[in-house]
């Protein structure tokens, strides 16, 4: 059964690390006593030790324990004895490299399939997708592909931002972008604005938090997902 909980980012304009969600992680992470952190996407760069430990911080505030990833020989071993994972954010295209040469990406996934609690942010919530293919971040690395965990069977496009009618900015929106992913892919995208959230439980899924998303599919309108909605249907893949 799988138990998922992905975050279009990890800090809301105005608030702290992870504050935003705070309640939903206590109860995602209830009765664990402490969880493994992934840090190897890095955001800004900054070093594995700095990033557990702002993690580390976050979560003890919440009553939860964490430790990272790279803080253990074995990281093969470490997360099949993790109780609940977290995958931090940073660039997606680092994060899945380190994962496939470490080899944990698929211990991961069959950990992940079969109930582990995860959860991820950002580049985190991209990785339990089917591809990276619709990640927002330069590809700085080249993993050895570019496909991910696939725990749910369409694409998470995380900082999903709408068109500005007002702006000068003559670039593609993330609209034009994802439908030219649709052009050479089939599964749905899920596009989660800023304080966003994907909820998985089984063969539940609802999107929550401050603001809701876009679901797009190929050949069809995007369509408004607004907080609350119930998206059980995306995991079936019936609009692939």
């Amino acid at each position: 059964m799988r138990d998922i909980l992905l975050l279009s980012t990890s800090t809301v304009h105005g608030t702290r690390f992870l504050e935003y969600a705070e309640p939903d992680i206590q109860a995602f992470f209830a009765g664990r006593a402490s969880i493994l952190f992934v840090p190897f996407a890095r955001p800004g760069g900054i070093s594995h030790e700095a990033y557990t430990e702002l993690a580390r911080t976050r979560f003890g505030e919440m009553g939860i324990g964490l430790a990272g990833l790279h803080e253990f020989a074995d990281p093969v071993a470490a997360v099949n004895a993790s109780e609940g994972v977290f995958v931090g954010g940073g660039n997606t295209f680092v994060l899945l490299r380190v994962l496939y040469e470490a080899g944990v990406l698929e211990p991961l996934r069959q950990r992940a399939l079969t109930g582990m609690p995860y959860m991820g942010s950002s580049a985190g919530s991209n990785l339990a997708g089917m591809t990276i293919g619709t990640t927002n971040d330069m590809p700085i690395v080249e993993p050895a592909s570019f496909e991910s965990l696939g725990l749910v069977p369409f694409n998470i496009n995380p900082h999903y931002l709408d068109p500005d009618p007002g702006s000068t900015h003559m670039g593609e929106t993330r609209e034009t972008r994802i439908a030219e992913f649709h052009h050479f892919n089939s599964q749905p995208v899920l596009g989660l604005r800023e304080g966003a959230m994907l909820r998985v439980e089984g063969d539940a899924a609802r999107v929550m938090g401050r603001n809701g998303g876009r679901l797009f599919a190929r050949q069809a309108d995007p369509v408004e997902i607004e907080p609350g909605s119930d998206v059980s249907f995306l995991l079936k893949g019936a609009l692939s």
